[in-house]
C-alpha cells in the first residue's frame, strides 16, 4: 500500500465526511417520502378543488431545494452541509461551489 493511500485511509476529515454522508442519505430518503406525500396531496387538491395549496407549494419548494443541497453535498460538488447543520433552504436552489461551507444559507 502506497504512502498516499495509507494517509488517505487515516484521514479523519474523510471519515467524518463519510459519516455526514450516511446521515444525509438517511435524511434524503425521509425528505423524498414527505415530498411524495406533498405531490400526491397537491394532485388530489387540484383534482377536487381546481386549485393548489400555497403552504404546500412552499413546503414542496423547500424540500426540493433541500434535496438539491443534499445531493450536491453527497456528490462532492459542495462542502456546505445542509439542514440540520446548515439553514433550511428558502426559495430556489443556487448553483453550488466547492467553497460553500462558509455560507449560512445556500438556498
Amino acid at each position: 500500500m502506497s504512502n498516499d493511500v495509507k494517509q488517505n485511509l487515516q484521514s479523519q476529515s474523510t471519515w467524518v465526511r463519510g459519516l455526514y454522508m450516511l446521515l444525509y442519505i438517511f435524511f434524503s430518503r425521509i425528505a423524498e417520502v414527505v415530498l411524495g406525500v406533498v405531490v400526491l396531496f397537491q394532485f388530489l387538491l387540484k383534482l377536487l378543488t381546481g386549485d393548489t395549496n400555497e403552504r404546500l407549494l412552499k413546503l414542496g419548494q423547500g424540500l426540493s431545494t433541500y434535496l438539491y443541497q443534499v445531493f450536491q453535498f453527497l456528490s462532492y460538488n459542495t462542502e456546505y452541509r445542509p439542514y440540520p447543520f446548515g439553514a433550511w433552504p428558502k426559495g430556489e436552489p443556487k448553483p453550488a461551489k466547492i467553497s460553500d461551507q462558509s455560507e449560512t444559507d445556500a438556498g
